[in-house]
């Protein structure tokens, strides 16, 4: 009797060690399983902003485009009175949202957590961009709403997983870092209708020199971006499906011609881009140019209506009408398209306003490609010259040649072409390293992160006795009451 008593009370404490071992097994499931929620409906979120993005920088370039078919003298009224407001209000509200947002993004991954890292990533901030970019596209400055779209990604990313630890349901594992990150890509991702590439430009672009652990999860927040835009709006390569083929003859040496023509015009353009408009000036302008962003806005606007009117409008806004144009085999509306644009991308950037350059440089290599295949003639096909020359182009820019690469095949639908675009990209990385040592988006970022190293010391300073005489009046800004250090900054570009 005892030996069955004693059996029975084994087998009671072993069912209750079963029992106990699977609810942890469970709860721990649900922990992973809340995990990934949470993580796809930041994902969800990042992609619904990005479209909504798309569908306004759409009607803001469908807009331009009727009003310079109409009124081609307008430009001369838009571009400098909209660029310079476009700087003022950037000035005044969102000094962290000028410019194209990744070396933002870049540089709040290579700070320690304080409060000037949280300004490069605010949403505020960062919301501030859409409704900027949409009206410099209304002007038709030379921007393109991929870079804004990686900085409000990574934003709104990081403000969902703030919004579920104060609700006490934390992203755990996930820290800041991994969420920023995963919104970056997912929002380039989201723009570009490019899965792949948002994790090649995480992995290339973020990931390097950054302080960042890479997650499984990290990697499924940014294909969940790109594959819900997929599953929203279909398959449809942004640049519509290319129908060339790889030419016969000299692949090899066509492919280096393109990544030789543009590593050197894309090397200038990185260096106009990180130097300013102040490198380039006699030295008795260069504080005037300094202290006058929003005058100095009003004369790039001026510069761009001048290369609009040479370019007989088209380099206004992205460009996607005639980079399409010149991928389908079609000859350049203007002579020296691709370098026009070039410029006018240039003095958009110059102007301090929000904007990015990704799709302006892809338009500016197509106007180069289609250039030399005015010159090649019937020794190539002009289509191909214009694939590779997009993908050079951008890999110069931003000595990205894997993102490049990857971008710009599936923008195209040129799977095929992927190896040629490989060569021809990473040529151009290595031609364009002779104007500059620095990638363009990391030699920004560095200012940034020097911006944040300021505002924080301007925090950490014990506050001064103010006379009587020096107290702001009763209604005055924010602005007026803020540190020297951090009011008289001014936007990075």
């Amino acid at each position: 009797m005892m030996n069955l008593f004693s059996l029975a009370r084994r087998i009671i404490v072993r069912l209750r060690q079963a029992a106990r071992r699977k609810a942890r097994q469970l709860r721990r499931l649900s922990r992973k399983t809340l995990q990934l929620t949470l993580l796809l409906g930041g994902a969800g979120l990042v992609a619904l902003v990005s479209l909504g993005f798309t569908i306004l920088a759409n009607l803001a370039l469908s807009a331009n485009g009727r009003w310079m078919a109409q009124y081609p003298w307008l430009g001369w009224v838009l571009l400098p009175c909209g660029l310079a407001l476009i700087c003022w209000l950037t000035l005044r509200f969102a000094p962290n949202a000028a410019g194209s947002g990744i070396p933002q993004v870049i540089a709040s991954l290579s700070l320690p957590p304080s409060a000037g890292r949280r300004q490069l990533t605010s949403l505020v901030q960062a919301l501030w961009k859409i409704p900027l970019t949409f009206v410099g596209l209304l002007c038709g400055a030379s921007i393109g709403r991929e870079g804004p779209s990686v900085q409000v990604g990574a934003a709104v990313m990081l403000a969902w997983g703030g919004f579920w630890k104060k609700m006490g349901v934390p992203l755990k594992g996930f820290h800041a870092n991994e969420l920023i990150a995963a919104g970056a890509a997912g929002g380039l991702a989201a723009a570009f209708n490019a899965p792949l590439a948002g994790v090649i430009f995480a992995i290339e672009e973020l990931g390097r020199g950054t302080i960042l652990r890479w997650q499984r999860l990290v990697l499924i927040g940014v294909l969940a971006s790109g594959f819900l835009v997929v599953a929203l709006v279909g398959n449809n390569p942004y640049f519509g499906t290319f129908t060339g083929h790889v030419l016969d003859k000299n692949m090899l040496l066509w492919t280096l011609t393109c990544g030789l023509a543009c590593g050197i015009l894309g090397g200038v353009f990185s260096r106009l881009l990180a130097n300013g408009p102040a490198s380039f000036v006699p030295a008795r302008w260069r504080k005037w140019v300094r202290r006058h962003p929003v005058y100095l806005a009003f004369v790039m606007g001026l510069a761009m209506a001048a290369l609009g009117l040479i370019s007989h409008n088209t380099v206004y806004g992205t460009g996607y009408a005639h980079a399409s144009s010149a991928l389908a085999g079609n000859a350049p509306e203007s002579f020296g398209f691709g370098v026009t644009k070039l410029f006018a991308t240039v003095a958009s950037y110059w102007a301090g306003i929000p904007g990015g350059i990704f799709t302006p440089a892809l338009t500016a290599g197509a106007g180069i490609g289609a250039q030399l295949g005015q010159i090649a003639g019937n020794a190539a096909d002009p289509r191909v010259l214009v694939l590779l020359s997009m993908a050079a182009f951008l890999a110069a820019a931003t000595q990205s040649p894997l993102t490049a690469s990857v971008v710009v095949m599936e923008m195209t639908g040129s799977q095929p072409m992927l190896f040629w675009l490989l060569v021809g990209s990473l040529f151009a990385s290595i031609v364009s390293r002779q104007f500059g040592p620095h990638a363009f988006y990391h030699n920004a970022a560095g200012r940034y992160r020097h911006r944040a190293h300021e505002f924080d010391q301007a925090l950490k300073k014990p506050p001064q006795p103010v006379a009587a005489s020096q107290t702001p009046a009763k209604g005055a800004s924010d602005a007026d009451a803020m540190p020297a250090t951090v009011k008289e900054s001014g936007p990075m570009r």
